[in-house]
């Protein structure tokens, strides 16, 4: 008898996830079906990547085409996708111009390398980059370095030097750690892996103030707020401020290796020719997946259904909190980005869901997260409300 693909993955491939006992083969919008026939709602989105929904024929459509034209040629050349999702982008944001990698924290990377130009340039030689402690911003070196999580950390000291991490939505501990050699604040909007928390209000816009006080550049992670996850295009729309430089990734291609840095011209005309580069950046396939993800989310009045379908989501989860107060401590978020902080560990909870056929993620030890396709409605928002009821019923608090 042959190996499962299961057990093949588990025999070839490095053990650096702690999968689940599942192996999908298919999936339709909100909808996962296993090898088995099982069928999931799906309110992970592979963590906050498939905006649009498993299989979306328009991005199905469009890739498909493309393949049968033109797949790579390198950014020695121009290509169309690239032209047009490079207009997309800029026009429904703050940016005048942008880099195209392949992933979140390879444009985390790009972002900290303008950082230290920035302060190269502009402020002296300063150099260092302020971070949060409960961010994540990626696995590469830098990006770990700029983490604010020891358990992503261990084993990989001595780190890069030159980060400074402060609690996020504290304004003091932001100043205290401020000198000379400041080039650069950054940050998530909203912490994600770190939770689903939200900063108290102004913060943002204090950030905003301390950076152009000091001449730094205010940089915001937006690769899992932003693409329309909270309910706005982007987070810090919610804030009122704009960054200078902001990253996005995972939903970019709706599932599909993209990620972007966004900049305003004063911080993206210090990459000239050969100072940052990336082979498969913006190949011609991954962008006309992108450009049916930008024209979806930019159409007139998908961002107001998203926000009110993460209402309701909100408003069940809160009515789940009040029958269940030893069970649940809080429930935050926006959009369809939320998180539910149980008083006892979750994982359990989470592998019960996956039994009944509902697909959730636990991070930060207590926090349920929820982060569905924007095109979840409001019969499946119910059967989760329904099955997440149940497993609370049956939750043993600390």
């Amino acid at each position: 008898m042959s190996d499962t693909h299961a057990q093949k993955i588990d025999k070839l491939v490095m053990k650096t996830y702690a999968r689940n006992p599942v192996t999908f083969v298919r999936g339709q919008g909100c909808r996962l079906w296993d090898d088995a026939g099982k069928e999931y709602l799906d309110f992970l989105a592979g963590i906050a990547v498939v905006n649009l929904g498993h299989a979306h024929p328009g991005v199905a459509s469009a890739i498909c085409e493309q393949a049968g034209k033109l797949v790579h040629v390198s950014n020695l050349y121009y290509t169309e996708p690239q032209a047009r999702v490079a207009e997309l982008l800029t026009a429904n944001s703050f940016a005048d111009r942008i880099f195209f990698g392949n992933s979140g924290a390879e444009a985390n990377e790009g972002a900290l390398k303008l950082a230290r130009l920035w302060g190269k340039e502009r402020l002296n030689g300063a150099h260092v980059v302020i971070t949060m402690k409960g961010s994540f911003h990626g696995r590469t070196m830098a990006t770990l370095s700029a983490t604010g999580q020891d358990k992503v950390q261990k084993g990989y000291h001595p780190l890069l030097p030159e980060f400074r991490h402060v609690t996020f939505g504290d304004l003091d501990s932001l100043r205290e750690a401020w000198d000379e050699h400041v080039c650069a604040v950054l940050l998530e909007p909203v912490l994600g892996e770190g939770g689903v928390v939200l900063p108290p209000a102004g913060y943002l816009a204090e950030v905003r103030e301390l950076c152009d006080k000091n001449g730094a550049l205010m940089i915001l992670d937006e690769i899992q707020t932003g693409l329309g996850r909270t309910g706005r295009l982007f987070a810090h729309e919610h804030f009122g401020v704009a960054p200078d430089v902001m990253t996005l990734a995972k939903a970019l291609a709706n599932g599909l290796p993209a990620g972007v840095i966004l900049a305003t011209e004063k911080a993206a005309s210090l990459f000239g020719p050969g100072a940052h580069a990336s082979t498969f950046g913006a190949g011609p396939v991954v962008m006309e997946a992108a450009r049916v993800v930008l024209e979806t989310l930019t159409k007139p009045g998908f961002m107001e259904s998203v926000a009110q379908r993460g209402g309701y989501l909100k408003a069940g989860l809160d009515k789940l909190a009040l029958a269940h107060p030893r069970a649940v401590a809080q429930v935050r978020g926006l959009g369809l980005m939320l998180g539910m902080e149980l008083t006892a560990p979750c994982a359990q909870l989470a592998k019960d869901l996956l039994a009944a056929g509902f697909v959730v993620n636990c991070t930060q030890d207590k926090v349920l997260r929820f982060l569905p396709p924007l095109t979840v409605g409001t019969q499946e928002i119910d059967a989760l409300l329904a099955a997440l009821g149940a497993a609370l019923a049956g939750f043993v608090p600390a």
